[in-house]
């Protein structure tokens, strides 16, 4: 069996090493048009910000170590045409600029997404920088070294790690989003307001709500970030407004959302015969809607990945969908959301309640008991779990993974309240937090809810 991956990043390298596990006798050959293989671009904060001193930890396979599988990698190689029908793909060797051609029995298509990148005037000046890769992060890092103002463009997961980083090195940092919220794809107001005020705390510029429309620069170097409703001296910019997925490659071959993500079945196949898909290429099933949905996170790639090589011959594994989990740290708070929003669940169209409950993690008789912040969206109607965020300066983020699980399984809000947790002083209360939140969603009436009538309750 002859086999072709394009792409190694989370996705492809959970994709080869399962596959060459499970078929030793499989010709594996990997495409990469990068030099380095398996980076987490989740650490790029920790290394900028010194927390990673060695990048070596970010990386979790390389070359050599597929090659001890019996993988053939093809580094500074670029992919420039596949056939799907005819099964044959057209490479590029980036560093000797040769081209040739391959066959493939199986295609596993793991090319990721690439950021994106807006077109304004301004854009080609020097110091505006891209947040994605092992090479950006280093350039990151050797640029900033000699500048004093930074602004970051974009709050998302990323934008918000590096404004920390860059503030918590000595920087004057600025935070533009043309949302007014930071955080406001993963979280609800109710955490995203009290991590701006941590954020503003800290000195770092917020400036929400204003859509960039171009830069200024002298000397070739960018010196302004122009929005619709201001300017920002800047001698850096980082550009973190999103990602998109990169799969010109297969466009007119393959189903694929308006977005260009990659539609795959439970089984990670494509449309096209023999080629699967994984990562931040694909689309996923997204549990909370029951809908497909681009959500490019490095736990949903790896997990799609090694099912890729579990289902390559045969429906062996389906595929459980997400909740597109997620955790963030930002100075002394540690925030974690599963699931949808209560405003994205409206987005949707879901007729959606909410509970919100502030409580100590642990008895107050404890030394410490740290406050915790929890919510949890459920549909009106089914009272099932649509999503959780929590926020405490305490980790207690391992909760949503628990939410999480709910979700997966349709538990109802009300079961919530009741499902078993341990309790011990040194961790919790008789009632969890969890259960708590559950229990204030109880409904106020005598009235039965669903969940009771499927248990038989009177």
């Amino acid at each position: 069996m002859k086999v072709a991956v394009i792409g190694c990043t989370h996705a492809g390298t959970a994709a080869i090493v399962n596959t060459a596990q499970l078929y030793p006798e499989a010709e594996i050959t990997v495409y990469e048009r990068n030099d380095n293989i398996s980076f987490l671009s989740c650490g790029i904060a920790l290394y900028v910000g010194g927390v990673v001193q060695d990048p070596q930890g970010l990386f979790y396979s390389s070359p050599e170590k597929l090659a001890e599988l019996g993988v053939k990698t093809k580094m500074r190689h670029e992919v420039t045409m596949v056939d799907t029908k005819a099964k044959t793909l057209r490479a590029k060797n980036l560093v000797t600029g040769e081209e040739f051609g391959d066959t493939y029995d199986k295609l596993i298509v793991t090319t990721g997404s690439w950021p994106i990148v807006p077109k304004l005037p301004g854009m080609e000046l020097d110091n505006i920088l891209l947040s994605k890769n092992f090479n950006h992060s280093n350039t990151i890092i050797e640029k900033a070294q000699s500048v004093r103002r930074i602004t970051v463009v974009g709050a998302g997961y990323i934008g918000v790690e590096l404004v920390e980083a860059f503030q918590m090195n000595g920087k004057e940092v600025t935070l533009v989003d043309a949302e007014e919220r930071i955080l406001s794809k993963y979280l609800d107001a109710e955490f995203t307001g009290p991590i701006e005020q941590s954020l503003s705390d800290h000195g770092i510029a917020l400036a929400l709500g204003e859509k960039v429309t171009g830069f200024e620069g002298k000397d070739g170097k960018v010196t302004t970030v122009l929005t619709d409703k201001g300017r920002y001296e800047s001698d850096l910019v980082i550009l973190c407004i999103g990602f998109r997925p990169n799969t010109e490659l297969l466009k007119g071959q393959v189903e694929m959302l308006p977005n260009g993500a990659i539609l795959v079945d439970k089984f990670m196949r494509t449309s096209a015969p023999d080629v699967f898909a994984a990562g931040d290429s694909c689309a996923i099933h997204y549990n909370p809607t029951g809908k497909s949905a681009y959500i490019p996170l490095a736990t949903n790639a790896v997990r799609m990945g090694t099912l890729v090589a579990r289902n390559l011959v045969a429906e062996t594994i389906p595929y459980m969908g997400t909740q597109g989990t997620s955790g963030i740290k930002i100075y002394e708070d540690n925030i974690a959301g599963t699931g949808l929003t209560e405003d994205a669940a409206k987005a949707e169209g879901i007729d959606a309640e909410a509970v919100m409950i502030t409580d100590n993690y642990r008895p107050e008789f404890m030394p410490t008991h740290e406050q915790v912040q929890l919510k949890v969206v459920f549909e009106r109607s089914t009272r099932r779990i649509l999503g959780a965020q929590i926020m405490s300066k305490m980790d207690l983020t391992q909760s949503i993974n628990t939410v999480s699980v709910c979700i997966q399984n349709g538990m109802t809000v009300d079961q919530l309240a009741f499902i078993d947790f341990f309790f011990q002083p040194h961790y919790n209360k008789p009632w969890n937090f969890l259960n708590t939140a559950g229990l204030q969603a109880l409904p106020k009436t005598g009235a039965k809810t669903e969940t009771q009538e499927l248990v038989g309750t009177k």
